[in-house]
C-alpha cells in the first residue's frame, strides 16, 4: 500500500483498538506490583478507544482531519500514565501529518518520530526502560530506514516500527532493574505494540476483530461499552462448606473475566474479595453465589455522560454561569464516601471519584474545572497514576489559573487541604500545600492479586502488604499484624500525628485495635476516620 488515506486510517484505528481490548488483560497482568490498581492495559484501552470511537465519527476523509479528531478524543479520555503518554504519541503524530489528505511511507515515518518527541516532552522527568523508550527506539530506527529506502510503504514503515518496538520491549527489562527482578517487559511498551500490531493487520487489509463471548447474555469484558460504561461490582463472599471445597480462583476469575474487566479475585481463609467493573453485575453476583452468602455486596454505576468539549466546544469555554465565581477552589480525588466527605470538611469545592482502581480521566478534571466555576484553582490527584492527566487537564484550560499540587497519596492530599488557608493569595496558598505534601509519609494496607518478589521480599496472591510510600515494605496473611508491623517501621521520635483511615473491608473494633495500638506504644496524637474506601484496608499519614 503506498498511501494511506482516511479510509484506511480508520482501519488502522479501529483494527490497533480492537488488538488492544482483546489483550488488555495479558497487558494488565505485566504490572510490576501485585496491587489491585486501574493497571496499564485496561488504561491504554479506555484511552485508546475513547479517541477512536471520536476518530471513526469524522465524516471527513482526510487523514489530518481524522488524525485531529483522535488527537483531541484521546487527549481528553486519557487515563493513568500510560494513557497521557499514548495520547501524546498520537498528538505527535497528528502534528506530523497536519494539512496532509493522504500520507506515503516516508510522511508516515517522519509522523512516528513526531509522536515520540511529543511524548517525551510531555513528560518532566523521562524514565527509560518505559513506553517512551519502545516509542523513541522504534521511530528513530524506522525513520532511518525510510530515509534510505527509495519509495518506501507505509506498510513496510509500519512493519519495521512493530519490528523495532518488539526488539525495544525485549531490552526494557535491562533499563529498569524492578522489571528484571519480576521477570516481566514494561507494561506499557507491551500495549503500545498491541496498537501497532493492529495497524499492520490492517495496512494487509486484515482488520483486528474485537473478540466477543459467546453466550448471548454475556459481554466481553474488553468490549468498548464494557470499558466506557457498566458497574463497578464489589463483594464478599463468606463461603460455605460445599463452597469452600469446591472453590478455585482462577476458575471464578476466568468466569468473570468473560463478562467484565478489571477483575480483582482473592482469597482469605473462608472470605473471598471479588471486583469487576461489568454491564451485567446480576450475572457477576450469581456466579459468587454458587460458593456462599454474601457478607457485602456493592454496585455503582459507572456511566458517566460523555460531552465531546473538544469537539463541540473549545474547553477554554466558560460554562453557564450557576454561582457566582469564587477566588479559589480545590478539586480532589478520592474513592470512598467517607474520604470524600473528609476533604469536604477540608474545603474541597469538587472530589473526583476515582483513585487506584479507576483513574479519572483528563476530561473529568476538565468538567470539575468548568463547574466550579473559579479564579483559582487547585488540582490534588493523591495518586502517582492520576498526575499527568491532571497536568494535562491543567494545560488544556490554559486560560484558567489551575495548578496541580502533585499529591501522590490520600495523606498527601489531606494535608495540602488543611494547610489552604482562603484569606492568603495564590502564591502563598501554592507554596504551603507543596510544602505540606513534602512533610508526610504514607503507608497503605492493600492485598496481592498475585504471586510475585520485590525486592527479595516473597509476596503471595492474598496476602496483605504493607506499603511505605511506593515500596511494599512487608506481605503477611494476617491484615492487622501487617498493619502494626507497617506503623512500626513508620513512627519514630519525631512523629507528632498520625491519620489512620479505615476502608470497607475494615470493621470499627479492628479499627480501634488498631488505633489503640498507636496510642499504647507511642506519644503521638491519633486521628482515627472511617473512609470506606475500596482496595486499601488502613490508609495512614504520619508528620
Amino acid at each position: 500500500m503506498e498511501m494511506i488515506n482516511g479510509k484506511l486510517l480508520k482501519d488502522m484505528l479501529a483494527s490497533g483498538a480492537n488488538n488492544l481490548s482483546n489483550k488488555f488483560t495479558e497487558i494488565d497482568a505485566l504490572n510490576v506490583f501485585p496491587v489491585p490498581d486501574g493497571d496499564t492495559g485496561t488504561n491504554m484501552s479506555l484511552t485508546f478507544n475513547a479517541g477512536v470511537k471520536d476518530a471513526l465519527a469524522c465524516t471527513s476523509d482526510d487523514v489530518c482531519d481524522i488524525a485531529k479528531v483522535l488527537s483531541k478524543g484521546l487527549l481528553m479520555g486519557a487515563r493513568g500514565n500510560s494513557g497521557v503518554i499514548t495520547s501524546q504519541i498520537f498528538r505527535g503524530l497528528y502534528q506530523g501529518v497536519d494539512g496532509m489528505k493522504e500520507i506515503n511511507g516516508f510522511q508516515l515515518a517522519n509522523a512516528l518520530v513526531m509522536g515520540s518527541r511529543v511524548a517525551y516532552k510531555a513528560v518532566m522527568r523521562p524514565v527509560e526502560g518505559t513506553i517512551l523508550t519502545v516509542v523513541r527506539e522504534a521511530a528513530d530506527y524506522t525513520y532511518a530506514y525510510a530515509t534510505s529506502t527509495q519509495d518506501v510503504t507505509c506498510l513496510q514503515v509500519m512493519e519495521k516500527m512493530l519490528e523495532e518496538a518488539k526488539e525495544s520491549l525485549e531490552r526494557t527489562p535491562d533499563l529498569l532493574p524492578v522489571l528484571k527482578e519480576v521477570g516481566v517487559v514494561d507494561s506499557g511498551g507491551a500495549g503500545l505494540v498491541t496498537i501497532f500490531e493492529g495497524f499492520v493487520s490492517a495496512l494487509k487489509g486484515e482488520v483486528i476483530e474485537r473478540q466477543e463471548a459467546q453466550e448471548s447474555k454475556e459481554v466481553a469484558g474488553a468490549g468498548m461499552e464494557s470499558e466506557e460504561f457498566g458497574y463497578c461490582t464489589e463483594f464478599i463472599i463468606r463461603l460455605s462448606e460445599h463452597g469452600a471445597r469446591n472453590f478455585q480462583e482462577e476458575a471464578l476469575r476466568d468466569s468473570l473475566a468473560r463478562i467484565g474487566n478489571s477483575i480483582v479475585c482473592v482469597r482469605d481463609d473462608d472470605i473471598v474479595k471479588v471486583h469487576v467493573h461489568t454491564l451485567t453485575p446480576g450475572d457477576a453476583l450469581n456466579m459468587g453465589q454458587r460458593y456462599g452468602e454474601f457478607a457485602k455486596l456493592k454496585v455503582e454505576n459507572m456511566q458517566e455522560q460523555h460531552e465531546n468539549i473538544m469537539m463541540n466546544a473549545t474547553v477554554e469555554e466558560k460554562p453557564k454561569e450557576e454561582k457566582p465565581k469564587q477566588k479559589y477552589a480545590i478539586i480532589t480525588v478520592a474513592a470512598g464516601d467517607g474520604l470524600k466527605d473528609m476533604f469536604k470538611e477540608l474545603r474541597a469545592d469538587y472530589v473526583i471519584s476515582g483513585g487506584q482502581t479507576m483513574n479519572p480521566s483528563t476530561e473529568d478534571f476538565v468538567q470539575a474545572i468548568h463547574q466550579v466555576n473559579a479564579e483559582n484553582i487547585f488540582l490534588l490527584p493523591n495518586n502517582s497514576n492520576i498526575i499527568l492527566a491532571a497536568q494535562q487537564a491543567a494545560s488544556v484550560c490554559e486560560n484558567l489559573n489551575v495548578e496541580v499540587i502533585p499529591s501522590k497519596s490520600i495523606p498527601q492530599g489531606l494535608s495540602a487541604c488543611i494547610m489552604f488557608n482562603p484569606d492568603v493569595d495564590f502564591d502563598m496558598n501554592l507554596a504551603e500545600m507543596n510544602d505540606a505534601i513534602s512533610m508526610v509519609k504514607t503507608g497503605q494496607v492493600t492485598y496481592a492479586i498475585k504471586d510475585t518478589t520485590f525486592e527479595g521480599l516473597d509476596i503471595k496472591a492474598g496476602d496483605y502488604m504493607g506499603l511505605k510510600e511506593k515500596d511494599i515494605v512487608v506481605s503477611l496473611p494476617d491484615k492487622m499484624e501487617v498493619t502494626r508491623q507497617l506503623l512500626d517501621m513508620m513512627i519514630d521520635g519525631e512523629s507528632e500525628i498520625v491519620t489512620l483511615v479505615y476502608g470497607e473491608d475494615v470493621n470499627e473494633e479492628e479499627a480501634n485495635e488498631i488505633a489503640s495500638y498507636i496510642e499504647d506504644k507511642y506519644d503521638v496524637e491519633v486521628e482515627l476516620n472511617n473512609g470506606m474506601q475500596p482496595v486499601y484496608s488502613f490508609i495512614i499519614g504520619v508528620e
